[in-house]
């Protein structure tokens, strides 16, 4: 019980996240201070909510991010991934049954027109790295000032690389946030992008926070 109860933490945080950010793209519209106070807010609270019981992740990148920095192990990894993913596509099946597949469609992440590829991918990782930075300075770090800040810090983390990087890929900085979506409406278009360019940049997040800030070196 005691290893379900962090997965299930994991599982309901992307299913909030998922659940929300379609519904809000529904209802939002265009409105990208709404659709990011919305996944913003959803993040912040739920971080809250289960850090104290599964860190709070609710992203494969952030989880990655954190392998990458030696503060959890593969096999948990493994399993936080699993349970992530569950939860963003239960979630988006939810919401095809609730608002059909365009709805689904319209809120999987996608790249603006005038975007290439690798643009997309540097503009995840750099969204990511910010992301996976706050983390690590606000809920790994021991120095760190508790939970209700960690909530705060990271929920507007998340609301200010919305507003910067909505219009032009979504901004998902999280694997589950498009794959789960993707699977339900079954849209793939420039997956790739959304796997590639947030891993990168958590992986580059943990690094650059434990290279410069944690009192533990990381081994080179």
């Amino acid at each position: 019980m005691e290893k379900f109860r962090p997965l299930l933490a994991e599982f309901i945080g992307t299913f909030a996240l998922i659940f929300v950010g379609v519904g809000a793209i529904k209802t939002a519209g265009h409105d990208v201070l709404g659709i990011a106070l919305a996944h913003g807010l959803t993040i912040g609270a739920f971080v809250c909510a289960t850090l104290h019981i599964s860190g709070g992740n609710f992203n494969p990148a952030v989880t990655f991010g954190l392998l990458c920095g030696g503060h959890t192990t593969l096999n948990q990894a493994l399993r936080y991934w699993a349970a992530q993913i569950l939860g963003g596509f239960v979630a988006a099946l939810i919401c095809l049954g609730l608002f059909g597949r365009d709805v689904v469609q319209a809120g999987t992440p996608q790249l603006a027109i005038n975007l290439s590829g690798m643009q997309g991918i540097l503009v995840e990782a750099i969204l990511t790295f910010f992301l996976v930075f706050v983390i690590y300075g606000t809920a790994v770090d021991n120095r760190s000032r508790g939970t209700g800040v960690a909530g705060l810090a990271i929920g507007a983390t998340i609301t200010l690389d919305i507003l910067f990087g909505g219009p032009l890929t979504g901004a998902a900085m999280n694997p589950a946030r498009v794959f789960g979506p993707a699977l339900a409406s079954w849209y793939w278009h420039d997956h790739y992008v959304y796997w590639i360019g947030p891993l990168i940049g958590a992986a580059l997040g943990g690094y650059v926070y434990g290279l410069l800030y944690e009192r533990k070196a990381i081994a080179t």
